[in-house]
């Protein structure tokens, strides 16, 4: 096998990636085809910053929605994860399964580990074993009719690819600048669409204080900037610089001496020292803080396909929290009819830049939006060249009803023509939580009727399910007419949830 990141590697990649376009012809279109799909589900990411994500480890399990493409009748699933997961919980998924006896769709899934509970990623743990290799290259069959998944790319998952020998339906990781925090900036401009004032390609500290000085005299009664390195995500890897006191003289100086103080990080006990070491080494951007009564965080999803196309996925509305509200708690779907089409037009005019570039798969294009007296004015601030946190949550959605998305209206249809919304979070926290046991879990949800019902397509859907025992908390996607109506159910389900784990 060629050397990871050589340029033979990059060669071998490219000759596979050149067969996805006709595989996409072949396969994707056909539900009858015969494919396998090998799920990869490994978040390949900061680790100190992901280390503060709260059951961080179990956040593979949010892709067993992809269980839900056993549907398919000739469609083999490959999952493979860094522990075994939980027996209950794979058979939950495979009982959402509309249609499918159960033991049909287990003869099709085959489940794999490295065993490996470590915070290193998925992906190189499984590099690192070569008979955990041999294995999934024995269970994927023809390698003619099967590709990867992951959540996000990079060169490790380049060098998977190589190493299995089959496309990889993502990104080139060549490409994973335009989708930093700078790359963002510069494709929102080439775009000719709006975002807030700043500046990118931050190289170290002395950048930072330049920028935030000139941010200062272009805005002068600016109290606040955002500080981003190039590849946080959910907003762990923001910081907000308070210019409170700030003179209108000598401001790099006061800048200077105040940034330590001054800079609040949003990731949980992630200090100044380590901040600054990682801005040197991967460097970031500053923004100016939008603000605004009523803002709102909407964001669209699309992707490019092998064939070149570019598709609308969905639009959320994002809810943030943590301590300035930029990191992502839930969110609805879909966004806001006042503005839904908006943001997509913008998206769009993205998604044409990313198109030219080469970017392949799933994307999503995040915006502040103000409101105006006569409508809404939007900010875009963030591309993420990956899944996200509501890729699986709209994919159980699909799995669930077999609708789809209607971009001219922004929303979502099921065959019969009924609507559905849902209110979705991977953040359903409670110390009382603990005392639950996943079987325990199941046998609350089936006996007091927390589930997806097939006939009126509503309900409630679960995931994070392995993070319950250890860290009190636990995924939920609420599904039903509209998104008033979503939460409601997702109020309830809580209510019961919280009544069960209070007994004694």
């Amino acid at each position: 096998m060629p050397a990871p990141g050589s340029a033979e590697e990059c060669a071998a990649f490219a000759a596979l990636q050149a067969r996805l376009p006709a595989l996409f012809r072949r396969v994707f279109a056909d539900p009858a085809a015969p494919r396998t799909v090998v799920v990869v589900p490994g978040l390949s990411m900061d680790a100190d910053v992901l280390s503060k994500v709260v059951g961080g480890r179990h956040y593979e399990e949010r892709q067993l929605a992809m269980l839900m493409l056993l549907r398919l009748p000739a469609t083999r699933l490959v999952f493979v994860s860094s522990t075994r997961i939980e027996p209950s919980i794979i058979d939950y998924h495979l009982g959402l399964l509309q249609d499918v006896p159960v033991e049909d769709a287990r003869r099709r899934l085959v489940l794999l580990s490295a065993a490996d509970a470590s915070p290193q990623t998925l992906t190189q743990k499984i590099l690192d074993r070569p008979r955990l290799l041999e294995r999934i290259r024995a269970a994927m069959g023809d390698p003619a009719l099967a590709h990867l998944t992951c959540f996000n790319v990079t060169a490790c998952e380049r060098t998977l690819a190589v190493r299995l020998g089959i496309p990889l339906y993502g990104c080139d990781p060549a490409l994973m600048e335009i989708g930093g925090k700078s790359g963002s900036r510069k494709a929102f401009r080439a775009s000719g669409i709006a975002l807030p004032d700043g500046s990118e390609d931050l190289r170290d500290t002395r950048d930072l204080v330049e920028s935030l000085a000139a941010l200062k005299a272009r805005h002068p009664q600016l109290e606040r900037a955002v500080v981003k390195l190039n590849h946080g995500f959910s907003g762990e890897g923001n910081a907000v610089f308070s210019f409170a006191g700030c003179p209108d003289c000598e401001a790099p100086r006061w800048i200077a001496a105040h940034l330590p103080l001054n800079l609040s990080m949003e990731a949980r006990d992630l200090g100044w020292d380590r901040y600054a070491a990682k801005l040197a080494g991967q460097g970031g951007i500053v923004e100016a803080w939008v603000s605004g009564s009523g803002l709102r965080s909407p964001s669209v999803q699309m992707r490019i396909t092998p064939l070149g196309e570019l598709e609308f996925i969905s639009t959320h509305d994002q809810i943030l929290g943590g301590p300035s509200g930029q990191i992502f708690q839930a969110c609805t779907f879909p966004a806001d009819a006042a503005y839904a089409l908006e943001i997509q037009a913008l998206a769009r005019r993205v998604g044409e830049v990313l198109k030219a570039k080469g970017v392949l798969g799933r994307f999503g294009v995040d915006f502040v939006s103000v409101p105006l007296e006569d409508g809404w004015e939007h900010f875009a601030i963030e591309i993420n060249l990956r899944k996200g946190g509501t890729t699986h949550t709209l994919q159980m959605l699909q799995f669930l009803t077999g609708g789809r998305y209607d971009p001219a209206r922004a929303v979502f249809v099921t065959p019969s023509g009924t609507e559905r919304s849902y209110f979705a979070t991977d953040n359903v926290v409670s110390p009382a939580y603990r005392r639950l046991t996943p079987d325990d879990f199941f046998e609350i949800a089936a006996r007091r009727d927390l589930r997806s019902d097939p006939v009126e397509q509503c309900g409630v859907t679960f995931g994070l399910v392995g993070a319950l025992s250890e860290c009190g908390k636990l995924g939920m996607v609420a599904i039903d007419a509209d998104c008033d109506a979503a939460r409601q159910r997702f109020r309830h389900a809580v209510a019961v949830l919280d009544e069960e784990s209070a007994r004694e």
